[in-house]
């Protein structure tokens, strides 16, 4: 049985904050990621951000960003964490070197509710790939956390392209790489070559994960948790298969056999 503790990101792909708190709370213990999307962002804002981290869990920003540099970069900047920074440099402004390892200023960092990996669309080309890390790395040092993951959207799991998709991936994951992320999203039947071509350093993440015998739905490019783990996905993204079912738990523990 696989060990998905460390691997599994639940999206949640809900509509409610109630239900947001619901399914977090069912899966304490046993799922350390959650995916937030515009879907709740839209009309929730930082709020379920702040709760996931409250309740516990890290959380994956996949807002996959792609516009200009300029606002590439300061998306990435404004997303690294949930908190007001605004206040936050202020009081760094006039601290003491030494009293910022204080455990009272520890304490208000981790108010700020850092995020673990943010999105990028690898559309925005390598200028505004760079400009994604810059923005973080940025936003990551005023406020003395670390630098969330960035990875780079290569080809949606939905998207059945004409052309070659591994060509497409590999390609992307060079303007990914060239621009210094951290790694890629892509679909599990392009993460062995992936990770063939980019090293162990490289993050991979795969949706389009299901359980044998479940519906694609609209994804068209789909594998078991397991194919991903075994192809080299460092995190797999799992929405439905948790969500739909009448005990989320049991459907991890499905994914994992």
């Amino acid at each position: 049985m696989l060990d998905l503790k460390d691997k599994l990101v639940v999206a949640l792909d809900v509509n409610t904050l109630k239900e947001v708190r619901k399914l977090v709370n069912t899966l304490r213990g046993k799922v350390k990621f959650y995916k937030i999307t515009n879907r709740l962002l839209a009309q929730y804002g930082p709020k379920v951000l702040q709760i996931v981290r409250k309740m516990g869990g890290k959380v994956f920003l996949d807002l996959k960003f792609h516009d200009i540099p300029n606002t590439v970069q300061y998306s990435c900047y404004s997303s690294t964490s949930s908190g007001s920074s605004i206040m936050l440099q202020s009081i760094c402004s006039y601290l003491p070197a030494g009293l910022k390892e204080n455990q009272g200023f520890k304490n208000i960092i981790q108010a700020q509710y850092p995020v673990f990996m943010i999105t990028v669309h690898t559309d925005a080309g390598v200028e505004g790939l760079r400009s994604a890390v810059k923005g973080a790395k940025e936003r990551a040092e005023e406020l003395h956390i670390d630098r969330p993951l960035i990875v780079g959207v290569t080809l949606l799991t939905s998207e059945k392209p004409e052309a070659d998709a591994l060509g497409i991936v590999l390609e992307r994951a060079h303007w990914v790489k060239e621009a210094g992320l951290d790694g890629v999203v892509c679909s599990a039947l392009e993460a062995r070559k992936v990770r063939e071509a980019f090293g162990n350093e490289f993050i991979i993440v795969t949706p389009g994960i299901r359980p044998k015998g479940y519906s694609a739905n609209d994804q068209k490019r789909v594998t078991t948790a397991r194919e991903a783990i075994d192809a080299g996905a460092n995190y797999i993204v799992v929405g439905r298969p948790i969500l739909d079912a009448k005990d989320p738990l049991k459907a991890i523990k499905d994914l994992s056999d």
